[in-house]
């Protein structure tokens, strides 16, 4: 009788799913540390073109293994508006408003921003290739 044995990256291919599909989508709930990490590490993109103090009202934070997308509006804490074309009028531009949308990947042992759009007009990140490589739920929170 002849056995046959596949080789161990075949029987991977064929038997196991892969590590991008075994990962889930999740969001971070307030006061949890991962939510705090990934919202400190957007932060200095605003400290230094609006000044300190910076919070932000989170319009989504999904995190997929060791990504992490967020689209976020920063404001002084309680709730104060930031003159933010007084402070940093470049960023007005070509925006109209200074919700920001970021890309970030985990990587020596922090969160970093890797691509971010101050006041994007449309959702150019379902284009743009540096997206292409996640699922839809990460980008669309489906």
């Amino acid at each position: 009788m002849r056995r046959f044995l596949l080789p161990a990256a075949l029987f991977i291919m064929l038997g196991l799913p892969s590590l991008a599909s075994a990962q889930q989508v999740h969001t971070p709930p307030k006061g949890d540390p991962e939510r705090s990490t990934i919202l400190n590490a957007v932060r200095p993109i605003f400290d230094v073109r609006l000044g300190k103090p910076i919070e932000f009202v989170v319009g989504w934070l999904r995190v997929y293994g060791d990504w992490a997308f967020v689209g976020v509006s920063p404001q002084r804490p309680g709730g104060g508006q930031i003159d933010s074309y007084t402070l940093a009028p470049e960023l007005w531009e070509h925006r109209d408003n200074l919700f920001t949308v970021a890309l970030l990947k985990h990587d020596y042992e922090q969160w970093n921003v890797v691509d971010y759009s101050i006041g994007p007009l449309d959702a150019y990140w379902l284009e743009h290739s540096l997206y292409k490589q996640f699922p839809k739920a990460f980008l669309l929170g489906q």
